[in-house]
């Protein structure tokens, strides 16, 4: 239970209901008056009470972990979620434990896998929010990063070379935004994405003239 609606002879007695209803402090809670207390005609006639909609704020955070925890669980793999760095709105999370190849998966697949269907979780648990998880295991994001910063260069050359555009595997957000980033001074040399989540790609092409 994220929300309820609770009454009080005054709008702090109906807050301090909802609050414990949902075993919630204030300060994690956003609070709307919907109705005023009325004390009626001669005190009594007509009388209504307080009422207010107490919503529980979602922590991204501690969403994503609970899911991720949760699939762990299932999975029966003894591993823990947590945070690793969190800038704006990007949440990067890890996972925690031994011998972790299953979760990573062939080129990283099971660990994107995982990765998208957090964010599609959170999305729709934060509706209109931005907030982004990046999801890594036994460091593979940093050698994966590596990895792709080599590939960019090497396929920059290429298209200086033949001329012809390049157009790269499926990936991730995080995935396009450093193949963006390692070209984007890369003298005669342009990046963009195309296409829609999970089949999104980079394209490298000459800067048009």
């Amino acid at each position: 239970m994220s929300q309820v609606e609770v009454t009080g002879k005054t709008v702090e007695e109906a807050v301090e209901k909802g609050l414990s209803e949902l075993g919630i402090e204030r300060n994690l809670a956003d609070i709307e008056v919907i109705e005023e207390p009325s004390s009626g005609l001669l005190g009594f006639i007509g009388a209504r009470p307080a009422l207010v909609k107490v919503t529980k704020k979602f922590d991204p955070v501690e969403l994503a972990s609970e899911y991720l925890e949760g699939i762990l669980d299932r999975m029966r793999i003894p591993a823990t979620v947590e945070l690793k760095a969190q800038a704006n709105q990007e949440i990067h999370l890890e996972i925690k434990g031994k011998n972790l190849g299953v979760i990573i998966g062939k080129r990283g697949q099971t660990l994107d896998s995982l990765q998208f269907l957090t964010n599609l979780y959170l999305n729709q648990k934060m509706q209109g929010s931005n907030h982004y998880i990046i999801l890594d295991a036994e460091n593979y994001r940093d050698k994966r990063k590596k990895t792709l910063q080599k590939l960019a260069e090497n396929l920059a050359s290429k298209v200086k070379r033949t001329g012809k555009k390049v157009m790269l595997e499926p990936m991730n957000r995080y995935e396009r935004k450093i193949i963006h980033t390692s070209l984007q001074d890369h003298d005669g040399i342009t990046t963009f994405s195309e296409g829609t989540e999970p089949n999104r790609k980079v394209v490298i092409k000459l800067q048009e003239k």
